[in-house]
């Protein structure tokens, strides 16, 4: 295996398009003056306590020009990328809704076939929403409750803990964006099992923080948890298991149709690896949890700061015990 240029990929990283683009969560959530509330902003889904659990609230929204492009998938990944926001929390889908904005019954038809496909293989139902085919640009989100009875949370990573990377390998890209799809074939059986492994490790009490990896790729997923929770952490990407034929660069800003971050301790690591492995997910310890604020790469002896969150925030929302 080549040498890896530590500085150059971390300069890569640091400038990608999928990591800057979650700076504007924290714009609209200072817009909206989401700080300081009861219910913590800045991890996948809002958790409402609701009994001796929590009610797991999202939404997803997608760019005009995906939609265009692929309107069938688009319907299809608003379900998914919901059901995998409550997945990283530790909770199960309860239902979603959508918002379908389309030029005539025609540009709807493939967005709503997508929905329903994904739907009928998550086995969650779609329960309604808003729609509106008399516009000339197709835009889609949508919205998901879950419910979960023990959290994983952004915000509970520990300066000590191991950083576990899983994901699905099975799959391929849907060109020309970076998503890795591996699920769109798979057997319902199989996706509605695998799903069932983050609520499994929350309710043992294996970890207490995990993130859905999203737009920003394993270090813009981690720059985020690294923030939420306060931390900093070190990647080593010589331990990150990459796809046959995929180079390291575009597998850093992937996003994966099953891909998270979790943070554990050292003695429940191999554990949680097994929960993954045993259903044939590749899972390995990518990295550490420490203290500090820097998320940084690192790989033969060679180390590159991708971004200081003290420094320069990324998300810029408070921590929970600041909204509590």
């Amino acid at each position: 295996m080549a040498a890896i240029d530590i500085p150059a990929l971390a300069a890569r990283l640091a400038a990608s398009s999928g990591i800057a683009a979650k700076a504007d969560i924290g714009t609209v959530a200072a817009g909206l003056s989401l700080a300081g509330q009861p219910v913590a902003v800045g991890d996948d889904c809002a958790a409402l306590p609701d009994g001796d659990g929590f009610l797991l609230f999202a939404i997803e929204g997608f760019i005009n020009e995906f939609v265009a492009a692929d309107p069938w998938f688009a319907g299809w990944c608003g379900v998914m990328v919901n059901i995998s926001d409550v997945a990283a929390m530790g909770g199960r889908p309860v239902a979603v809704v959508d918002a379908v904005w389309a030029n005539g019954e025609a540009g709807a038809t493939p967005v709503l076939e997508g929905l329903r496909a994904a739907a009928r293989a998550y086995g969650v139902p779609i329960v309604g929403g808003h729609t509106n085919i008399r516009t000339d640009r197709g835009q889609l989100s949508v919205a998901i409750l879950g419910r979960a009875k023990k959290l994983l949370t952004s915000f509970d990573a520990k300066p000590g803990n191991l950083l576990i990377a899983a994901i699905d390998h099975r799959g391929r890209y849907r060109e020309p964006f970076n998503n890795w799809q591996a699920a769109t074939d798979a057997p319902p059986a199989r996706l509605r099992g695998d799903l069932e492994i983050l609520p499994e490790i929350a309710e043992a009490g294996l970890a207490f923080a995990a993130k859905d990896i999203s737009q920003g790729g394993i270090p813009g997923t981690a720059i985020m948890l690294a923030e939420c929770s306060g931390v900093g952490i070190e990647i080593d990407v010589s331990a990150i298991p990459v796809p046959d034929g995929v180079v390291l660069d575009r597998w850093l800003a992937t996003f994966p149709s099953f891909g998270y971050l979790i943070s554990t301790s050292a003695e429940n690591a191999e554990a949680v690896l097994q929960k993954f492995t045993a259903r044939s997910i590749v899972a390995a310890v990518i990295g550490t949890v420490t203290a500090g604020s820097e998320v940084a790469i690192n790989a033969d002896g060679n180390r590159a700061v991708i971004r200081d969150h003290a420094e320069t925030p990324l998300l810029r929302l408070g921590r929970r015990e600041d909204a509590a």
